[in-house]
């Protein structure tokens, strides 16, 4: 199953309601949002700098992990960025591939 790295700020009233609930029931409701796409939370931290919230989630694809960030920027409350990580074999299998690209100005 692919794996995501997210990054998270929280915004205006996401602040505040982190501060009502604390950061185990925030936790917890990003594992049951997960869950209902079918991905799981494999790690949460709350961090020091611009970002507050740091993890690695496992979604079942692409469209599932947009889907749940989609949802959660919506709100207004979070600000959320994925990226995808690719495993040592997932490089392997690039290494292999000769795509045909012409440089800038080439």
């Amino acid at each position: 199953m692919p794996k995501y790295l997210f990054e998270a700020t929280y915004l205006g009233q996401g602040i505040k309601g982190l501060m009502q609930e604390g950061g185990t029931k925030r936790r917890d409701a990003l594992a049951e949002a997960l869950q209902s796409v079918g991905g799981t939370l494999e790690s949460f931290y709350y961090a020091f700098g611009y970002y507050d919230v740091l993890g690695v989630f496992e979604a079942p694809d692409d469209a599932s992990a947009a889907a749940l960030s989609l949802l959660i920027n919506s709100s207004g409350n979070v600000n959320v960025r994925l990226k995808p990580l690719l495993s040592v074999e997932d490089i392997d299998e690039a290494a292999k591939k000769t795509p045909s690209y012409r440089a800038p100005g080439k």
